[in-house]
């Protein structure tokens, strides 16, 4: 593994982040894949973009296993979304901006995007909300200020980011030799997502309607 490594991130000119990336998962396989995808959740200018294609790829190239791949990136996506859980429970939304606001490549508007999402969204928001960019990872912090139940919370977000990882995963599967380009599509796949979210919101609440209106028939008949 490490001379395909090695070669990819030569072919790719991957140094920088990207090539402590390929460093991690040289030297501790699927197990580096849950870390790193651990770390990009806490700490989101770490590329997911960047780390699940080339795990796929590598699957494809028979260096790591699939299915071990699937699980400790979904696993290190729930490890750091509980910590996410925990720091909005402990020290609310507005100290959580401020400690955002710190962070290179995020401020505090981030929080509240993911605020946002959560109130306008509800529960549902933890699933969807994985799948969304700018959300994906925050929006673990207003799940904890509101106490989401935990059940539901390590559920949602298991399912989402499932979907997601197997994404990229699958992205880098298909793609072989040029995994690395799936980091440029990342952004309309996520686009194409938040479409498709949005019109199954809108057929739950034309459902929803519907539903009601026919009640209020019956009781009137």
């Amino acid at each position: 593994m490490p001379v395909l490594l090695a070669s990819a991130a030569t072919d790719t000119g991957l140094t920088g982040l990207s090539g402590f990336v390929v460093d991690v998962i040289a030297a501790l396989g699927a197990v580096g894949v849950g870390f790193l995808t651990f770390l990009e959740t806490v700490f989101p200018p770490i590329p997911s973009e960047v780390v699940l294609p080339l795990a796929g790829f590598l699957t494809q190239q028979g260096e790591l296993n699939l299915a071990a791949v699937m699980v400790a990136s979904t696993l290190g996506s729930l490890a750091g979304a509980l910590v996410l859980y925990g720091a909005g429970a402990a020290l609310g939304l507005e100290r959580s901006a401020r400690i955002a606001d710190r962070i290179p490549l995020m401020d505090a508007s981030d929080v509240h995007k993911a605020e946002a999402w959560f109130r306008r969204h509800g529960r549902a928001a933890i699933f969807f909300g994985r799948l969304v960019p700018g959300v994906r990872s925050l929006i673990s912090l207003p799940a904890g200020t509101t106490r989401m139940p935990m059940g539901q919370f390590v559920l949602y977000t298991t399912l989402g980011s499932a979907i997601w990882n197997g994404l990229l995963v699958g992205g880098g599967v298909a793609l072989g030799t040029q995994w690395h380009r799936l980091e440029r599509y990342a952004g309309l796949i996520s686009d194409g997502v938040l479409v498709v979210i949005v019109v199954v919101v809108l057929w739950l609440v034309a459902a929803r309607l519907l539903q009601r209106r026919r009640a209020s028939r019956d009781a009137v008949d």
